[in-house]
């Protein structure tokens, strides 16, 4: 055990000074201003465990929290978070019971988090609200209510959210506006729509990451994701570490983003 406890000192040690030197790396480098991240893996993750399935999802709560210093610590100014999506509607009812406890309490306990002021954390949830439960919805109000005048960091919490749902309700209420004289057909452009978007017109995000091994982006940002680097890792969410985020970013830092250009 005395060797185990040694050989596990020092690969800690080893990471930390790995990390350590790749923080001062990326910071030589242009930072993504926006990260979006597909937090998938929790089911998985707790079943490697042998842990059930709620447990699963509260450790990726506390992995969120972690997740969310990392990027505030060295300079992402948004961050949105996919946390549920229309077709996760479809899972166990008990499941998405507790998701929606957990997604409630997490909005509070946003406004008593002393680094969500200290930060000036402005936090928003996106999607299809209309089909959250009634308390979901209070708790995200009191939590955008209390960090609305923040300024420094944005989170966008997506809940109930869905790419091609979220163009579907833009094109409705462009075609709703349309038909009042309230705007002009010939008018419409890229700027018009991004305005219609449930993220309105933030920057796009410049980087996504997955976790879990999946590679695809499942319905997330679909306009938003144009041109968005996207970068796939294996570990499940509720392991991912801070070297994995730093990782992430120094891969996007070496790409060469040219737009089409």
């Amino acid at each position: 055990m005395a060797r185990e406890g040694f050989f596990n000192s020092v690969i800690s040690g080893l990471r930390e000074r790995y990390e350590a030197a790749l923080l001062q790396e990326i910071k030589k480098h242009p930072l993504p201003k926006h990260i979006a991240v597909i937090m998938d893996g929790n089911r998985r993750f707790a079943r490697l465990l042998n842990k059930s399935t709620d447990e699963g999802h509260a450790l990726g709560k506390e992995k969120l929290e972690s997740f969310l210093d990392w990027c505030f610590d060295i300079g992402i100014k948004i961050v949105t978070v996919y946390a549920f999506s229309t077709e996760n509607f479809k899972r166990d009812s008990s499941e998405i019971r507790y998701l929606m406890n957990l997604y409630a309490q997490s909005f509070d306990d946003l406004i008593r988090d002393p680094r969500v002021t200290r930060n000036k954390i402005r936090v928003r949830m996106i999607g299809k609200t209309e089909l959250l439960p009634q308390y979901v919805r209070d708790a995200a109000r009191r939590a955008e209510e209390f960090t609305k005048d923040f300024d420094q960091y944005l989170l966008n919490v997506a809940i109930a959210y869905g790419g091609r749902e979220e163009i579907l309700d833009a094109i409705r209420n462009i075609s709703r506006d349309v038909r009042k004289g309230s705007l002009d057909p010939e008018k419409i452009d890229e700027k018009t729509i991004e305005r219609y978007l449930y993220t309105g017109e933030i920057d796009d995000p410049d980087l996504i990451i997955r976790t879990s091994g999946e590679e695809r982006i499942s319905n997330f940002l679909l306009w938003q994701s144009a041109y968005s680097e996207l970068y796939f890792t294996d570990v499940y969410w509720p392991e991912i570490t801070k070297l994995d985020l730093l990782k992430a970013v120094r891969d996007f830092q070496k790409r060469k983003r040219r737009f089409g250009r």
